[in-house]
């Protein structure tokens, strides 16, 4: 475990605390619009070291007798097989995977809200698949004009067009596998069609970042635009807070942009609109949960590096652009940073340059180096991967082994011979395998194994781009991974 700089426990309590207020300021029934990830928010983790991934659910936990769960999905979605990036699965499968955690961790899920609905067929055939898993599924259709068509959107032909979702919880967490999903419309809806019922109802908005009472130049923030670079958001002065109370506080443009209008929405919903910014409708308290600033800075700062290589590993492969490589490019400058501020390239690069071969450089907790390079047994991750257990178990330095010749061969055998690989060297994976099939004979590799976990939160740097088995593998153990925007050959296609 590294040095902390939030306290998560604080975190959960003001937090939830800070929901129910919010509940009350409303009469009973709030909609809440949770933007990001729910339980498996890793961006947070890194560049707030003491945040776990999934607080924002167990604060949830916290209110699970108040509040129940809205799932939100675009139609267009559905019928394009929008795929999650980060999981590697489509929108509708993770709407699935989304009912089953909240099922399991106590909170209700009853209701999916197909938006911008407009007689796709997969959505029809997805609306039936999830009506015979017993849940109800709410139409919400595309209502002309919008947002701007203020008339027309609070009407019976924009809102009121709308299936009303029934809700019985004071507390109604609107959710979504990923942005664009219509979450903010759907509250806006519901706030109309309780209205129309007589029913006192409020929203409000929960995005971790930017982190509103932070400087605007934070590395924290920094990091924030850093991860969606690939998008137009920026964060900014929010000028609406700024003029209301004379309060520098920082946003993000879309929700600057959106605010008048959802002023007037509220204005002509209910009479008058209970926010005077952006600011106001969130709910967040994760700034004043960080205990050590000068962590959580450097730890953004490394994740700012993190998404440049990203992204210009991404460039490489044909699947990113040059406009996400120019704005980081831009973050690093304004927050002073370069590639030297990320000690693992160094020592990756280093070693590459003096031996001709791929390098993995990953630095352990307390601060050493360990790498690898590749050679005819196995490739530099997996070398890296070995050396940095065995450091971690004090088995001793070059020239001890950890496997025995006789766990390694059956695996190669295998890989040539019977699954067409062209090089019988090990990936990541394959070692660690190797590895556990020796520690019943190798106490040095039996406790070896018992340093797995503490690989977790490490950085790592590859001279060359790894293979998605080797990224994979990094990715599970929690190791911070980045690779210099070149393959190990000159060759058009790699797997």
């Amino acid at each position: 475990m590294g040095i902390l700089g939030f306290d998560n426990d604080k975190y959960l309590t003001i937090q939830s605390q800070h929901i129910r207020e919010r509940i009350n300021q409303f009469g009973g029934k709030l909609y809440l619009e949770f933007g990001g990830k729910l339980f498996d928010d890793y961006h947070a983790s890194r560049v707030l070291p003491g945040f776990e991934p999934d607080s924002k659910l167990r604060m949830l936990e916290q209110l699970k007798d108040k509040a129940e769960v809205v799932i939100v999905i675009n139609a267009g979605d559905i019928e394009k097989n929008k795929v999650r990036g980060d999981l590697g699965i489509t929108y509708d499968s993770d709407v699935l995977r989304l009912v089953d955690v909240f099922r399991g961790r106590g909170l209700p899920v009853d209701s999916v809200v197909v938006t911008r609905y407009q007689g796709q067929p997969a959505a029809d055939h997805f609306q039936a698949r999830l009506e015979a898993l017993g849940l109800k599924v709410y139409r919400h259709y595309s209502i002309e004009g919008y947002p701007h068509n203020i008339a027309r959107i609070v009407s019976d032909e924009g809102f009121g067009k709308n299936e009303y979702i029934q809700t019985t919880r004071p507390l109604v967490v609107v959710t979504a596998p990923g942005p664009g999903s219509g979450k903010m419309a759907t509250c806006l809806s519901q706030l109309y069609h309780e209205h129309q019922r007589g029913i006192v109802a409020g929203y409000a908005k929960f995005e971790t970042f930017p982190i509103w009472n932070l400087p605007l130049k934070h590395p924290v923030n920094l990091a924030y635009e850093a991860a969606t670079a690939d998008l137009d958001d920026v964060n900014m002065i929010d000028p609406f807070h700024l003029q209301a109370y004379g309060e520098t506080t920082v946003n993000y443009n879309r929700d600057v942009e959106v605010f008048p209008v959802l002023a007037a929405i509220f204005q002509k919903i209910t009479g008058e609109c209970p926010y005077k910014s952006p600011t106001d409708m969130g709910v967040n308290m994760a700034g004043f949960c960080i205990t050590d600033d000068d962590v959580c800075q450097e730890a953004a700062r490394q994740e700012i590096i993190r998404r440049y290589y990203e992204a210009v590993c991404e460039r490489r492969q044909g699947r990113g652009s040059d406009c996400a490589v120019y704005k980081l490019e831009l973050l690093m400058q304004q927050g002073g940073i370069t590639a030297d501020s990320r000690p693992v390239v160094a020592a990756a690069n280093s070693l590459a340059q003096r031996t001709g071969e791929p390098a993995m450089a990953i630095q352990l907790p307390d601060g050493t180096m360990a790498t690898g390079k590749t050679s005819e047994l196995m490739g530099c991750s997996a070398a890296a991967l070995l050396n940095a257990l065995k450091a971690l178990s004090h088995a001793g330095g070059h020239g001890v082994h950890l496997i025995a010749q006789s766990a390694i061969e059956p695996i190669q055998t295998v890989k040539v011979q019977y699954l067409g690989s062209n090089n019988p060297r090990l990936h990541s994976d394959e070692v660690l395998i190797a590895l556990a099939s020796s520690a019943s004979l190798e106490p040095k590799a039996a406790r070896a194994l018992e340093h797995l976990a503490d690989l977790k939160g490490c950085q790592a740097h590859c001279s060359v781009i790894l293979s998605p088995a080797d990224t994979s593998t990094y990715r599970r153990l929690g190791i911070q991974l980045t690779c210099e925007p070149q393959y190990q050959t000159n060759q058009l296609y790699h797997k």
